[in-house]
């Protein structure tokens, strides 16, 4: 049974930083892509950013670029998002979900990934 817990949420100023982390158990991830989805309220899902687990590749959607980092620790299952300066539209229940043998290309999408942690919440003030 895969399991995906997520940390880190909290509150945060315009322009600060805070660092997700999603501990994964259950399988051998090596062959995953590991991604970051989040939602506002009265919003649908979007993806955030996205890993292979080797940390060979790394995807962004084009509003996290240059702010948001992706990273993994294999020894630890544990992935990363490091977001710095935070805008108040960063405000979101942020996802952890581990993709099992799909393709590098579909990793933007929601229906590519199997297994998805509880959230975390966070939220930007102004």
């Amino acid at each position: 049974q895969v399991q995906l817990v997520e940390s880190g949420g909290g509150l945060v100023q315009t322009g600060g930083s805070l660092r997700l982390s999603c501990a994964a158990s259950g399988r051998t991830f090596s062959r995953y892509i590991m991604g970051w989805f989040r939602q506002a309220p009265g919003k649908e899902r979007e993806f955030v950013a996205a890993i292979t687990w080797s940390g060979g590749s790394t995807k962004y959607a084009d509003a996290m670029k240059g702010r948001f980092t992706i990273s993994g620790d294999n020894a630890k299952n544990t992935v990363y998002l490091q977001m710095d300066d935070v805008k108040p539209e960063d405000t979101a229940v942020y996802y952890c979900a581990a993709s099992q043998g799909r393709a590098w290309y579909s990793s933007n999408q929601l229906n590519s990934y199997d297994y998805w942690g509880q959230g975390t919440q966070v939220t930007v003030s102004s």
